[in-house]
């Protein structure tokens, strides 16, 4: 069998200010950052605003496609601009510009507070937000070495192209497909408080993908890369995935994959590797922990939440082998920051604690409705033009401290499966009723790994999944997975967002063969 990456080490802790291994871009910082934040602050405060915060951002976005031998998709983006929000009698109002003189700014800002006293006669009720400290002109940069905005296209496609080339040179592989996604983020908040903030984060997605096709029986199978997306740079790309040994095996499991017999549907024992689960804890732990949804407040994309505010500190979400934190300071995590976008300085909190739903992640205002002293930082808006919303922080499922290994939790199965890798998904509107796919699947027989079956999708209601769990993985087993593009809210918004997780065994899981399900 083909392992996974290695882990990817993880702290729980305070929310501190770390070193910036890289300044800030000075093309973002030679821009009229605090000219435009006076402007628009002053006008805003004049017009009537109690409140008003002014956010600036830089994004550049390059995605790159390989499809067997040549370049299929090559693109560069990038956007500037900034958002004023302000509370008028009570009431939210924003507005947003991308001309980069004081006067535009501070015209912005009147216009936010149009938009609020429009808003006020329909309002449901008064914004009122959790108290923050202020902090006065402090910066953060994420954690990573070379910036991916230093290495050329040229160099970049040649990479790809390379890896590509490796990888359609195996026999039995009839198509590859060779990606690179990377995003710089920088920002500069300021609200009428008193807080500056400004920071900047870079995130990088490397995957190698390839198809292979059974002509004689018509059908066909893929294989992705396990290596995850992180919030690192250049660096990554050379070593998260793309190297002999990767290539080697995803081409060999993929031989093994056309080959492998159809599951028999049943209830099976499932050892489930990070590179599939942290899919699970995004689609039934983290959206479901988000208040907004827990209360009914949000339902776009994702639904509304079973794990409903008069549940919280009684609702066995799961095991007590379970123990889940937000984080928005975890290493080269996809949601890590600083600061959020409400001012709020980062922090680790718990989710899940032993089994029992313990929190939620919330931004100021949802802090205050909950009763909570303070937020948790979740407030996050992906351009300039999109108004902060509460948003997912890197949610993790935590290891066992004194955990074996993948190959230990195997031991203790008789009948069951190992799943590596993510794949498809479906889940119902409340997070409650889910069904998973994964990209490799190895047969367990009497605590030993045999050789793979296809067709496998597992299914569960989320507490009952959760209950089954009765054992992680130790930290050596932990890793750091995630996605890009996290969507949520209308006018429809995409974050990036990390989960840690080690390998953990679940009891009794019901399994369903694909191939039978879709013909029935």
């Amino acid at each position: 069998m083909s392992q996974p990456p290695g882990p990817a080490g993880r702290q729980v802790r305070p929310a501190t200010v770390p070193t910036a291994p890289h300044p800030v871009d000075p093309e973002f910082l030679a821009l009229p950052l605090r000219p435009l934040a006076d402007a628009a602050l002053s006008a805003a405060t004049a017009a009537g605003a109690s409140w008003a915060d002014f956010r600036m951002q830089r994004l550049l976005s390059a995605d790159l496609v390989v499809r067997d031998t040549a370049v299929q998709t090559e693109t560069d983006d990038v956007t500037v601009g900034y958002g004023v929000r302000v509370i008028v009698d009570g009431a939210w109002g924003f507005a947003s510009s991308v001309v980069l003189a004081p006067e535009a700014a501070a015209a912005t800002a009147r216009r936010a507070v149009q938009v609020a006293r429009a808003v006020r006669p329909v309002a449901g009720e008064q914004v009122e937000r959790a108290d923050e400290p202020v902090y006065r002109d402090v910066t953060w940069v994420g954690g990573y070495d070379v910036d991916p905005w230093s290495v050329d296209g040229a160099e970049r496609a040649a990479l790809l192209l390379d890896r590509s080339e490796r990888l359609l040179a195996h026999d039995g592989v009839a198509h590859t497909v060779a990606a690179l996604q990377q995003a710089k983020d920088c920002t500069f908040y300021a609200d009428t408080a008193g807080t500056t903030v400004t920071q900047q984060r870079v995130r990088v997605y490397p995957w190698l993908e390839a198809v292979a096709v059974d002509t004689a029986g018509g059908s066909f199978e893929t294989m992705r890369s396990l290596a995850p997306p992180v919030g690192r740079g250049w660096e990554y790309v050379l070593s998260g995935c793309g190297h002999d040994g990767e290539i080697s095996v995803l081409a060999e499991s993929l031989a093994e994959k056309l080959k492998a017999p159809s599951i028999e549907p049943g209830r099976y024992d499932l050892v489930i590797d990070p590179s599939n689960l942290w899919l699970v804890i995004h689609e039934s732990v983290g959206h479901a922990t988000e208040y907004d949804r827990a209360i009914g407040y949000e339902a776009a994309y994702a639904g509304t939440s079973f794990a409903t505010p008069d549940r919280l500190g009684s609702l066995q979400y799961g095991s007590p082998v379970m123990t889940v934190t937000g984080d928005r300071t975890t290493l080269h995590g996809l949601a890590s920051v600083g600061w959020d976008d409400d001012g709020v300085a980062a922090q680790s909190f718990e989710l899940v604690t032993r089994g029992i739903l313990t929190g939620y992640q919330l931004d100021r205002v949802f802090a205050r409705r909950l009763g909570r002293d303070r937020s948790n930082g979740c407030a996050y808006a992906d351009s300039p033009a999109h108004v902060p919303l509460q948003r997912m922080a890197n949610v993790s499922l935590q290891p066992d401290p004194t955990g074996g290994s993948t190959d230990d939790l195997v031991s203790g199965v008789e009948d069951g499966i190992l799943v590596v890798g993510d794949k498809s998904w479906s889940i119902d509107m409340q997070r409650y009723n889910f069904q998973f796919t994964g990209q490799r699947f190895h047969r367990i027989r009497n605590g030993r790994i045999e050789g793979q079956v296809r067709d496998v999708a597992y299914q569960a209601t989320t507490t009952d999944f959760w209950g089954s769990m009765d054992a992680a993985g130790g930290p050596d087993t932990y890793l750091l997975a995630g996605a890009f593009n996290c969507g949520k809210g209308q006018p429809g918004q995409v974050a990036a967002v990390s989960h840690g997780c080690p390998s953990a065994r679940f009891r009794g899981v019901n399994v369903l063969n694909t191939v039978a399900e879709g013909a029935a």
